[in-house]
Protein backbone atom coordinates (compact mmCIF):
# COMPACT_ATOMS: atom_id res chain seq x y z
CA UNK A 1 0.00 0.00 0.00
CA UNK A 2 1.49 3.26 -0.98
CA UNK A 3 1.99 5.89 1.28
CA UNK A 4 1.12 9.56 0.52
CA UNK A 5 4.22 11.99 1.37
CA UNK A 6 3.11 14.63 3.29
CA UNK A 7 3.23 18.26 2.09
CA UNK A 8 1.21 20.38 -0.44
CA UNK A 9 -0.05 17.37 -2.35
CA UNK A 10 -1.79 16.26 0.55
CA UNK A 11 -4.28 19.54 0.79
CA UNK A 12 -5.46 18.73 -3.06
CA UNK A 13 -6.29 15.21 -2.41
CA UNK A 14 -7.50 16.10 0.69
CA UNK A 15 -9.62 18.69 -0.52
CA UNK A 16 -10.96 16.35 -3.77
CA UNK A 17 -14.33 14.76 -4.14
CA UNK A 18 -14.46 11.11 -3.93
CA UNK A 19 -15.58 11.12 -8.29
CA UNK A 20 -12.37 13.59 -8.49
CA UNK A 21 -10.15 11.11 -7.08
CA UNK A 22 -11.54 7.88 -8.45
CA UNK A 23 -11.69 9.69 -11.92
CA UNK A 24 -8.02 10.13 -11.13
CA UNK A 25 -7.00 6.49 -10.38
CA UNK A 26 -9.50 5.00 -12.94
CA UNK A 27 -7.98 7.55 -15.90
CA UNK A 28 -4.94 8.39 -14.88
CA UNK A 29 -3.55 5.63 -12.99
CA UNK A 30 -3.26 8.15 -10.15
CA UNK A 31 -2.17 5.54 -6.88
CA UNK A 32 -1.84 8.50 -4.75
CA UNK A 33 -6.01 9.33 -5.33
CA UNK A 34 -6.58 5.53 -4.44
CA UNK A 35 -4.25 6.20 -1.40
CA UNK A 36 -6.10 8.50 0.04
CA UNK A 37 -9.41 6.98 -1.21
CA UNK A 38 -8.74 4.06 1.40
CA UNK A 39 -7.45 6.36 4.03
CA UNK A 40 -10.79 8.33 4.11
CA UNK A 41 -13.36 5.91 3.98
CA UNK A 42 -11.38 3.83 6.72
CA UNK A 43 -14.09 5.15 9.39
CA UNK A 44 -16.97 3.59 7.59
CA UNK A 45 -15.40 0.01 7.28
CA UNK A 46 -14.79 0.51 10.82
CA UNK A 47 -18.20 1.22 11.24
CA UNK A 48 -19.17 -1.54 9.49
CA UNK A 49 -17.07 -4.02 11.04
CA UNK A 50 -18.39 -2.98 14.31
CA UNK A 51 -21.34 -5.11 13.36
CA UNK A 52 -19.48 -8.36 13.77
CA UNK A 53 -17.86 -7.30 16.36
CA UNK A 54 -18.57 -9.95 19.44
CA UNK A 55 -17.98 -12.57 17.39
CA UNK A 56 -14.29 -13.14 19.40
CA UNK A 57 -12.29 -11.09 16.49
CA UNK A 58 -10.99 -7.96 17.13
CA UNK A 59 -12.41 -4.55 15.64
CA UNK A 60 -8.77 -3.59 14.28
CA UNK A 61 -8.60 -7.22 13.00
CA UNK A 62 -11.87 -6.42 11.53
CA UNK A 63 -11.70 -3.22 9.86
CA UNK A 64 -7.99 -4.50 8.25
CA UNK A 65 -10.14 -7.28 6.47
CA UNK A 66 -13.14 -5.00 5.33
CA UNK A 67 -10.18 -2.96 3.85
CA UNK A 68 -9.74 -5.31 1.89
CA UNK A 69 -13.34 -5.11 0.75
CA UNK A 70 -12.85 -1.41 -0.20
CA UNK A 71 -10.00 -1.60 -1.62
CA UNK A 72 -11.61 -4.10 -4.35
CA UNK A 73 -14.74 -1.36 -4.44
CA UNK A 74 -12.07 1.14 -5.53
CA UNK A 75 -10.35 -1.19 -8.15
CA UNK A 76 -13.84 -2.12 -9.67
CA UNK A 77 -16.09 0.96 -9.09
CA UNK A 78 -17.49 2.57 -12.41
CA UNK A 79 -18.68 5.62 -12.44
CA UNK A 80 -21.74 5.34 -14.45
CA UNK A 81 -23.64 2.95 -11.84
CA UNK A 82 -24.72 6.69 -10.31
CA UNK A 83 -24.06 5.93 -6.53
CA UNK A 84 -21.55 6.90 -4.26
CA UNK A 85 -18.13 4.83 -3.25
CA UNK A 86 -19.52 4.14 -0.03
CA UNK A 87 -23.35 2.90 -1.30
CA UNK A 88 -21.41 0.63 -3.56
CA UNK A 89 -18.48 -0.47 -1.20
CA UNK A 90 -20.67 -1.44 1.81
CA UNK A 91 -21.57 -4.64 0.16
CA UNK A 92 -18.04 -5.36 -1.06
CA UNK A 93 -16.86 -4.51 2.79
CA UNK A 94 -19.70 -6.35 4.25
CA UNK A 95 -19.13 -9.61 1.92
CA UNK A 96 -14.96 -9.53 2.85
CA UNK A 97 -16.21 -9.71 6.68
CA UNK A 98 -18.43 -12.88 6.50
CA UNK A 99 -16.38 -14.36 3.93
CA UNK A 100 -13.59 -14.16 7.02
CA UNK A 101 -15.63 -15.94 9.36
CA UNK A 102 -17.18 -18.41 7.16
CA UNK A 103 -13.41 -19.36 6.07
CA UNK A 104 -11.11 -18.55 9.00
CA UNK A 105 -12.96 -17.53 11.70
CA UNK A 106 -14.33 -20.60 12.81
CA UNK A 107 -12.44 -22.36 15.80
CA UNK A 108 -14.72 -25.16 15.60
CA UNK A 109 -15.89 -26.40 11.39
CA UNK A 110 -19.07 -26.63 11.31
CA UNK A 111 -21.44 -27.68 7.99
CA UNK A 112 -21.91 -24.83 5.29
CA UNK A 113 -25.25 -24.96 5.54
CA UNK A 114 -25.35 -23.81 9.69
CA UNK A 115 -23.18 -21.27 8.75
CA UNK A 116 -25.11 -19.17 6.34
CA UNK A 117 -27.94 -19.91 8.98
CA UNK A 118 -25.78 -18.35 11.71
CA UNK A 119 -24.63 -15.59 9.59
CA UNK A 120 -28.94 -15.08 8.37
CA UNK A 121 -30.15 -15.40 11.42
CA UNK A 122 -28.17 -12.17 12.67
CA UNK A 123 -29.70 -10.05 10.48
CA UNK A 124 -33.43 -11.42 10.85
CA UNK A 125 -32.87 -11.16 14.54
CA UNK A 126 -32.29 -7.43 14.40
CA UNK A 127 -35.43 -6.74 12.02
CA UNK A 128 -37.85 -8.65 14.16
CA UNK A 129 -36.44 -7.10 17.04
CA UNK A 130 -37.39 -3.35 15.78
CA UNK A 131 -40.49 -4.91 14.26
CA UNK A 132 -41.90 -6.48 17.30
CA UNK A 133 -40.50 -4.48 20.00
CA UNK A 134 -38.93 -7.38 22.11
CA UNK A 135 -36.35 -10.76 21.08
CA UNK A 136 -38.06 -13.14 19.07
CA UNK A 137 -38.62 -16.21 19.69
CA UNK A 138 -37.46 -19.46 18.47
CA UNK A 139 -40.39 -20.35 16.23
CA UNK A 140 -40.64 -16.77 14.51
CA UNK A 141 -37.34 -16.96 13.93
CA UNK A 142 -37.62 -20.32 12.24
CA UNK A 143 -40.76 -18.95 10.31
CA UNK A 144 -39.10 -16.24 9.26
CA UNK A 145 -35.72 -18.01 8.13
CA UNK A 146 -38.23 -20.97 6.40
CA UNK A 147 -36.42 -23.45 8.44
CA UNK A 148 -37.30 -25.22 11.26
CA UNK A 149 -37.08 -24.87 15.20
CA UNK A 150 -34.07 -27.40 15.59
CA UNK A 151 -31.88 -25.89 12.62
CA UNK A 152 -32.39 -22.39 14.18
CA UNK A 153 -31.28 -23.64 17.96
CA UNK A 154 -28.22 -25.39 15.81
CA UNK A 155 -27.21 -22.64 14.11
CA UNK A 156 -27.43 -20.31 17.02
CA UNK A 157 -25.58 -22.83 19.16
CA UNK A 158 -23.00 -23.12 16.60
CA UNK A 159 -21.90 -19.16 17.13
CA UNK A 160 -20.17 -20.58 19.81
CA UNK A 161 -17.40 -21.91 17.70
CA UNK A 162 -16.04 -19.09 16.99
CA UNK A 163 -13.89 -19.30 19.95
CA UNK A 164 -12.75 -22.40 22.01
CA UNK A 165 -12.06 -22.20 25.68
CA UNK A 166 -9.07 -24.30 27.12
CA UNK A 167 -9.68 -26.98 29.30
CA UNK A 168 -6.80 -25.67 31.20
CA UNK A 169 -8.72 -22.53 31.98
CA UNK A 170 -9.78 -21.92 35.20
CA UNK A 171 -12.87 -21.60 36.20
CA UNK A 172 -15.02 -18.58 37.55
CA UNK A 173 -14.77 -19.67 41.30
CA UNK A 174 -11.28 -20.68 41.07
CA UNK A 175 -9.77 -17.31 41.09
CA UNK A 176 -6.20 -17.30 41.08
CA UNK A 177 -5.80 -20.10 43.43
CA UNK A 178 -3.07 -23.05 42.72
CA UNK A 179 -4.41 -26.09 41.35
CA UNK A 180 -7.37 -24.91 39.56
CA UNK A 181 -6.90 -26.73 36.27
CA UNK A 182 -9.71 -29.01 35.83
CA UNK A 183 -7.94 -31.66 34.66
CA UNK A 184 -6.20 -31.78 37.86
CA UNK A 185 -9.58 -32.74 39.36
CA UNK A 186 -10.75 -35.42 37.16
CA UNK A 187 -9.61 -38.31 39.46
CA UNK A 188 -6.51 -40.28 40.20
CA UNK A 189 -4.92 -43.44 39.87
CA UNK A 190 -6.47 -45.80 42.23
CA UNK A 191 -3.84 -47.62 44.06
CA UNK A 192 -6.61 -50.80 44.69
CA UNK A 193 -5.70 -51.72 40.64
CA UNK A 194 -2.44 -52.62 41.46
CA UNK A 195 -3.45 -55.24 43.92
CA UNK A 196 -6.33 -56.33 41.90
CA UNK A 197 -4.09 -59.83 40.17
CA UNK A 198 -2.84 -59.73 43.47
CA UNK A 199 -6.36 -60.31 45.08
CA UNK A 200 -7.23 -62.46 42.59
CA UNK A 201 -4.22 -65.16 42.67
CA UNK A 202 -4.57 -65.43 45.99
CA UNK A 203 -8.45 -66.14 45.89
CA UNK A 204 -7.38 -69.09 43.51
CA UNK A 205 -4.75 -70.32 46.26
CA UNK A 206 -6.93 -69.83 49.10
CA UNK A 207 -9.72 -72.76 47.80
CA UNK A 208 -7.12 -75.26 48.58
CA UNK A 209 -7.11 -74.19 51.52
CA UNK A 210 -10.03 -75.80 54.17
CA UNK A 211 -11.86 -73.47 56.23
CA UNK A 212 -9.95 -73.34 59.38
CA UNK A 213 -6.87 -72.44 57.90
CA UNK A 214 -8.71 -69.60 55.56
CA UNK A 215 -10.30 -68.24 58.92
CA UNK A 216 -7.12 -68.24 60.62
CA UNK A 217 -5.24 -66.14 57.46
CA UNK A 218 -8.30 -64.06 57.91
CA UNK A 219 -7.73 -63.54 61.35
CA UNK A 220 -4.00 -62.88 60.61
CA UNK A 221 -3.48 -61.22 57.79
CA UNK A 222 -7.31 -58.86 57.83
CA UNK A 223 -8.31 -58.37 61.02
CA UNK A 224 -4.99 -57.76 62.00
CA UNK A 225 -4.69 -60.40 65.20
CA UNK A 226 -2.07 -61.93 66.86
CA UNK A 227 -0.97 -65.26 66.75
CA UNK A 228 -1.92 -65.37 70.63
CA UNK A 229 -6.02 -64.02 70.14
CA UNK A 230 -5.98 -66.55 67.29
CA UNK A 231 -5.00 -69.26 69.40
CA UNK A 232 -7.50 -68.33 71.78
CA UNK A 233 -10.63 -67.75 69.48
CA UNK A 234 -9.91 -71.23 67.76
CA UNK A 235 -8.98 -72.84 71.07
CA UNK A 236 -5.07 -74.30 69.53
CA UNK A 237 -1.82 -73.43 71.06
CA UNK A 238 0.01 -70.30 69.47
CA UNK A 239 2.59 -72.73 68.08
CA UNK A 240 0.31 -74.57 66.67
CA UNK A 241 -1.47 -71.55 64.78
CA UNK A 242 2.47 -70.23 63.79
CA UNK A 243 2.88 -73.96 62.19
CA UNK A 244 -0.79 -73.44 60.34
CA UNK A 245 0.04 -69.78 59.09
CA UNK A 246 2.70 -71.44 57.51
CA UNK A 247 1.84 -74.03 55.74
CA UNK A 248 -1.09 -72.65 54.51
CA UNK A 249 1.13 -69.91 53.02
CA UNK A 250 3.03 -72.50 51.37
CA UNK A 251 -0.35 -74.16 50.27
CA UNK A 252 -1.03 -70.84 48.42
CA UNK A 253 2.36 -69.88 47.56
CA UNK A 254 2.48 -73.99 45.54
CA UNK A 255 -0.88 -73.86 44.20
CA UNK A 256 -0.37 -70.00 42.23
CA UNK A 257 2.88 -71.13 40.70
CA UNK A 258 1.53 -74.08 39.54
CA UNK A 259 -1.18 -72.35 37.84
CA UNK A 260 1.96 -70.04 36.86
CA UNK A 261 3.61 -73.04 35.28
CA UNK A 262 0.87 -74.55 33.65
CA UNK A 263 -0.20 -71.41 31.87
CA UNK A 264 3.25 -70.82 29.98
CA UNK A 265 4.65 -67.92 32.61
CA UNK A 266 8.18 -69.31 33.31
CA UNK A 267 9.40 -71.64 35.81
CA UNK A 268 7.74 -72.05 39.08
CA UNK A 269 8.74 -69.10 41.89
CA UNK A 270 9.10 -72.48 44.37
CA UNK A 271 12.96 -72.72 44.96
CA UNK A 272 12.48 -74.96 47.99
CA UNK A 273 14.93 -78.48 48.17
CA UNK A 274 12.80 -81.33 46.87
CA UNK A 275 12.79 -83.31 50.32
CA UNK A 276 10.68 -80.26 51.84
CA UNK A 277 8.01 -80.82 49.15
CA UNK A 278 8.25 -85.03 49.47
CA UNK A 279 7.16 -83.91 53.11
CA UNK A 280 4.39 -82.15 52.49
CA UNK A 281 2.99 -84.75 50.40
CA UNK A 282 3.48 -87.03 54.18
CA UNK A 283 1.37 -84.77 55.90
CA UNK A 284 -1.07 -86.05 53.53
CA UNK A 285 -1.36 -82.74 50.76
CA UNK A 286 -0.46 -82.56 47.46
CA UNK A 287 2.51 -80.88 46.05
CA UNK A 288 1.54 -76.89 45.72
CA UNK A 289 2.84 -74.00 44.20
CA UNK A 290 2.07 -70.21 44.71
CA UNK A 291 2.84 -67.17 45.30
CA UNK A 292 1.68 -64.67 48.41
CA UNK A 293 4.20 -62.09 48.66
CA UNK A 294 2.13 -59.98 50.90
CA UNK A 295 0.81 -63.18 53.61
CA UNK A 296 4.66 -64.21 53.09
CA UNK A 297 6.11 -61.11 54.79
CA UNK A 298 3.66 -60.65 56.90
CA UNK A 299 4.03 -64.15 58.22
Amino acid sequence: MTVITKGSADLVYGSASDADLLRRYHEGGDVRARQSLIERHIGFVRRLAQRYAHRGETLDDLTQVGCVGLIKAIDRFDGHYRVTLATYAAPNVLGEIKRHFRDKGWAVRVPRDVQELNVKLGRVVDELTGKLGRSPSVEELATATESTTEQVVEALDSSRAYNTVSLSAPGPDDGEEEGGDPLEHLGDDDQGYELAEERQLLREGFKELDERERNILHMRFFLGLTQSEIADRVGISQMHVSRLIRQSIEGVRERLDSEREAAGGGPPGDCRPARRRRASTRRGRAPRAGSSPSLETSA
